[in-house]
């Protein structure tokens, strides 16, 4: 019913994976596999939807608080995860970075820390160094079964004084990693022991495969937790702005609102998000379904091709997202040599695993969000420069 393998022309576009790849990587004439947006057209019923808003023509001030946009939420949580979300403590923003940031600035002070598991989204270095806080690094374990938390050191991290707020990825981002209910419970009861609030950064909650699911914070979390989301990734709609979340606590909800509407001046959403979002998460399942289909699809090309080529690679797909984080490190290639060799050899753009930290060298994240017929060149081009790097 939906098409994903024909390739559609993004260039001219003010694209930025496609027409501003020279801003990261220096060379314009790149195929591109960087930052987390999808090559394919959003969900027909969007489509659809945003025409019929625009045919009426008038685009004045918006509103979101109220029952078209918080129904198609609720039911949303309901269908995918079997999950009740109070309608009541929902938020808005335009977008889940912005909020994180907020909550940062309402729940610490300049000097105080902010936990991250590491690697690490590199916009959270930046929401968390930016508003003047400091960033306490949690590394996660890679092991034969997947990615861990060491409980005890996260423990040990959350008890210092400066440590205000955990940065949650769930899931996680770039390593893929679903977090178990065990997981999430015991970080819970942690943060709460210590006085530590937690922001959950739930953009990828619709990407989950196999027989992983996602568990939203709300299901495990205290009073003192903030929730944010977007249909921005699942449907391939950021550049429409918009995102939302839960806030538990009513004071810090007010807050935020605050914070929002009367500093920042973002008190009308952007009319066509909210169209988008309502449409998505009332008629765009069996679109998600479809595209995860393929999604899960390409990750297993991925992992057969450089099986295929590096054997004692042994790479796995992740348990989440549509990121591949590939572990190069058995190849013995140095990570500023194979990007120098994708750039100017293979003319291929792929996101070198130091963008999230330390905790990423010898890693690269590719971006398999694409039709096959690109993916297979940038799949091709990622095994040319490791040769070209080992030989």
């Amino acid at each position: 019913m939906f098409d994903f393998s024909t390739p559609v022309d993004r260039h001219g576009t003010w694209c930025t994976q496609w027409d501003y790849v020279a801003d990261r990587f220096g060379d314009a004439d790149l195929l591109p596999f960087t930052i987390s947006d999808m090559d394919f057209p959003t969900a027909p019923c969007i489509l659809d939807a945003m025409s019929q808003r625009i045919a009426h023509g008038v685009f004045g001030y918006s509103r979101w608080k109220h029952d078209d946009f918080l129904s198609a939420i609720s039911h949303w949580f309901a269908t995918r995860f079997s999950a009740v979300i109070d309608t009541r403590a929902v938020v808005y923003g335009p977008s889940v970075i912005y909020m994180v940031s907020e909550m940062i600035r309402q729940w610490s002070a300049p000097g105080d820390a902010v936990l991250i598991h590491t690697p690490a989204y590199d916009a959270f270095y930046k929401a968390i160094e930016g508003n003047h806080r400091s960033v306490l690094s949690m590394p996660l374990i890679k092991t034969a079964s997947g990615w861990e938390c060491d409980m005890r050191r996260l423990e040990a991290e959350l008890a210092r004084p400066e440590c205000k707020i955990m940065l949650l990825c769930s899931p996680h981002n770039p390593t893929g990693k679903v977090w178990r209910r065990d997981e999430l419970l015991m970080m819970a009861t942690l943060c709460e022991r210590h006085d530590v609030r937690v922001i959950s950064d739930e953009i990828h909650m619709d990407m989950v495969w196999g027989n992983q699911r996602h568990i939203p914070w709300s299901e495990v979390g205290k009073d003192r937790y903030a929730l944010f989301t977007s249909g921005s990734k699942s449907f391939n709609i950021p550049a429409l702005t918009g995102a939302w979340g839960v806030i538990a606590d009513v004071q810090d909800r007010e807050d935020y609102l605050a914070a929002l509407k009367g500093r920042d001046g973002l008190s009308s959403p952007a009319v066509l998000a909210i169209c988008a979002h309502i449409s998505a998460y009332r008629d765009g399942a069996p679109w998600l379904d479809a595209l995860r289909h393929y999604l899960e699809d390409n990750l297993h090309f991925v992992a057969q091709r450089l099986n295929q080529a590096f054997p004692s690679l042994c790479w796995q797909p992740p348990e989440a997202t549509y990121l591949a984080w590939i572990d190069l490190r058995p190849t013995g290639v140095d990570d500023e040599a194979l990007q120098h060799s994708l750039i100017s050899q293979q003319k291929v753009a792929i996101m070198p695993g130091y963008t999230y930290g330390e905790a990423g060298r010898g890693f690269v994240r590719l971006n398999v969000g694409c039709p096959r017929v690109k993916l297979e060149k940038g799949v091709e081009g990622l095994i040319n420069a490791i040769r070209a790097c080992m030989a």
